[in-house]
């Protein structure tokens, strides 16, 4: 089947609504017409498209699907059986998006009515279109919004509560003050703090918890992954509740600055590639080898929910979600190409805190 795609590969005849990117910079919804209908597409910044959706035919709906005009990539007008307005009905009104907390999926409101869902997992390539309010069953190129309206309800509702959260005053410092009063419970006293958003979002910091307790190693921990639920877990996980809340930590015994450049590195990552982090993921590390902040050794860092040696840091929550904490502990390339092969199980018998505390 051929695929609809936004006007800039297609020629004239077709006026940009609406472009819309999401807060995390990551993804930009495209709202399309011509004389003929509407649509929407959910694209990612360098201009994939990831998600379509018909919105609305401006012309009497034919018959069936029109495979010429799908063949040039021109918006697709939906069939008669399929459109709750079969003469066609006028232009799109005043449209709003609202950007799920993750930054993957798009709601669209015309004059503050749900018109469309795009969810982070559509998928126009493969048969997976998003929801319309004006389609009637199913097509390769809308479903139905009304089947599924029980079902996106609470996930819009939570969206619109958390950007609403997000944007008051004080949302940012008490949240940041709820993460390091966990952190000092659990590793001890604060010292530096770092900015590692750039000015972006997500707002990502690193605290550095320096040895005491016993301890001879220096704890780092982010401190804003956790404020935003990360894209994709859906797509691989039963239970996204549990996993799409993280930060991630490291310990060193030497420069606590070098160590706390993997937390930078990864810190907004989730959210600017649209993927997620989670226990027994690799990292290989993006620049030359002899710059990786542990050592010319190491090519990459295993992502560990538990790291024998190093406290548990788990126990909190936010937004109804457990918080998972992640270490990072240092690989070699040929460690990277195992992991691959059989998964990071093959690797675990050689993973301690010791390969951490020994770096720096």
């Amino acid at each position: 089947m051929a695929t609809f795609r936004p006007s800039e590969t297609r020629g004239d005849g077709v006026e940009v609504v609406l472009t819309d990117v999401n807060p995390y910079g990551s993804r930009t919804l495209v709202v399309e017409r011509d004389e003929m209908s509407s649509v929407a597409y959910l694209c990612a910044s360098g201009g994939t498209v990831h998600g379509a959706v018909w919105l609305a035919n401006h012309v009497p709906a034919p018959p069936s699907a029109d495979p010429v005009r799908l063949d040039a990539g021109l918006p697709p007008v939906a069939p008669r059986a399929n459109t709750r307005h079969p003469s066609g009905r006028p232009p799109l009104g005043s449209l709003r998006p609202l950007w799920f907390e993750e930054g993957d999926g798009v709601a669209l409101y015309e004059n503050d009515e749900l018109l469309a869902v795009i969810p982070g997992w559509a998928d126009i390539g493969r048969g997976m279109p998003g929801y319309a309010r004006d389609m009637i069953g199913g097509t390769p190129f809308a479903w139905s919004l009304a089947d599924a309206r029980d079902e996106l309800a609470p996930r819009l509702a939570a969206a619109r509560s958390y950007w609403e959260w997000r944007a008051g005053d004080g949302a940012w410092a008490s949240f940041q003050q709820f993460v390091m009063g966990h952190l000092d419970r659990a590793v001890g006293s604060a010292g530096r703090f770092w900015d590692a958003g750039g000015g972006r979002l997500p707002t990502v910091g690193i605290t550095e918890r320096p040895p005491e307790r016993g301890r001879g190693h220096t704890i780092l921990s982010t401190v804003g992954m956790s404020c935003q639920r990360m894209p994709s877990v859906e797509r691989y996980i039963d239970r996204p509740d549990a996993y799409a809340r993280i930060e991630l930590a490291t310990a060193t015994r030497g420069d606590p600055r070098e160590a706390a450049r993997l937390l930078v590195w990864l810190g907004q990552y989730p959210w600017h590639s649209v993927t997620w982090l989670g226990d027994g993921h690799t990292a290989h590390w993006y620049h030359r080898p002899e710059t990786f902040p542990l050592g010319p050794d190491y090519s990459g860092v295993v992502l560990l929910s538990r790291l024998p040696g190093l406290p548990d840091l788990s126990g909190f929550t936010f937004g109804g979600d457990a918080v998972r904490w992640l270490w990072l502990l240092p690989v070699t390339a040929g460690e990277l190409r195992l992991t691959a092969s059989d998964g990071y199980q093959a690797l675990a018998p050689r993973l301690s805190a010791d390969r951490l505390l020994r770096t720096g």
